[in-house]
């Protein structure tokens, strides 16, 4: 029933002819000013801390934004939601993920598509620490699957004062989505991600001398390789494989229990397949799947206006 059948979004700006532009364009060159973020390091139970970005207006309603690979509070499409929902009357808090707050985690672990444990963290901190009537979830990327596994992993214990959640551009299945990397158009995806989780991952290795091998990681040219040596290695999962089955959104979205717009363009370069969960969407009560047919991944992008069209959305879907 929740799927939506027609979308709102329109036709993207005339230059942006494909869902690479789409994609690319706007992850290069748009830039939303205006946002004053105020800083919150808080600590997490396994001895690490988090980096936590506000921008407050006052409101007794939240926003709690969680960003994209390798992204952080200060992309573009999280000061856009910030800037749009303060105008709307919301505080948003925007967190970062370990080592993407500008600053190198304490503990062997960094963050991963699953880490909705920090998710947790962060809320968990804002309940005891703040006064606020309710709370929304917004999560871009890889922050829309740890969004949507945190609210199934919850299920009917969810906080009550977590009223909806929004997300768009999210690989609800994490193998499909992972698989797309290995396809020769996506190679420009692939070389920007990866090296720039190669550079952490270095990072990492010299903080904690013998956890990973840095020759094979200066060698490494493949994801599924980087996940299977690295990722996996210090997360505690047997291999690449494992760790994209292990952690795939979907293996708890049955069990959300808030209503949850999920937003997935339908020439996302970076989507295929079980990444549009149509089947789960059309008997759930809670989960709203819209999938326009151009957007791209977080791009959206409207001729002439500050703010994308998902961004809109999620402000009409969670008000």
């Amino acid at each position: 029933m929740p799927i939506i059948e027609k979308s709102t979004y329109g036709t993207p700006p005339r230059m942006l002819f494909n869902g690479h532009f789409e994609t690319i364009i706007p992850s290069i060159f748009r830039k939303v000013l205006g946002i004053q973020y105020q800083r919150e390091k808080i600590d997490t139970p396994d001895g690490d801390f988090l980096d936590l970005d506000w921008s407050n207006v006052g409101s007794d309603k939240l926003l709690i934004i969680s960003h994209g690979l390798e992204g952080s509070s200060e992309r573009h499409y999280a000061r856009g939601l910030a800037k749009l929902f303060n105008q709307n009357g919301y505080d948003v808090l925007a967190w970062n993920n370990r080592t993407c707050g500008g600053e190198m985690n304490l503990q062997p672990i960094m963050y991963h598509h699953g880490a909705s444990y920090d998710l947790k963290t962060v809320i968990d901190h804002v309940e005891k620490s703040k006064t606020y009537d309710s709370y929304y979830l917004a999560g871009i990327s890889m922050g829309g699957a740890q969004t949507l596994k945190y609210l199934g992993e919850n299920g009917l214990d969810l906080n009550s004062k977590i009223k909806k959640a929004a997300v768009y551009s999210a690989p609800c299945n994490l193998p499909d989505s992972a698989a797309t990397l290995k396809e020769k158009r996506n190679a420009f995806y692939k070389k920007r991600f990866l090296g720039k989780l190669k550079a952490k991952m270095f990072l990492k290795g010299q903080q904690f001398p013998g956890l990973v091998d840095l020759d094979l990681l200066k060698r490494v040219k493949e994801f599924d390789t980087f996940d299977t040596h690295f990722t996996a290695k210090i997360h505690g999962f047997k291999d690449g494989n494992d760790f994209y089955h292990s952690v795939s959104a979907d293996n708890w979205m049955k069990d959300i229990q808030i209503p949850t717009l999920i937003i997935n363009a339908l020439n996302d370069p970076l989507l295929i397949d079980r990444c549009y969960p149509v089947d789960l969407a059309r008997n759930h009560q809670y989960l709203f799947l819209e999938m326009p047919a151009r957007g791209g991944h977080t791009g959206f992008m409207v001729k002439g206006q500050e703010f994308t069209w998902a961004e809109y959305r999620f402000l009409e879907f969670l008000g």
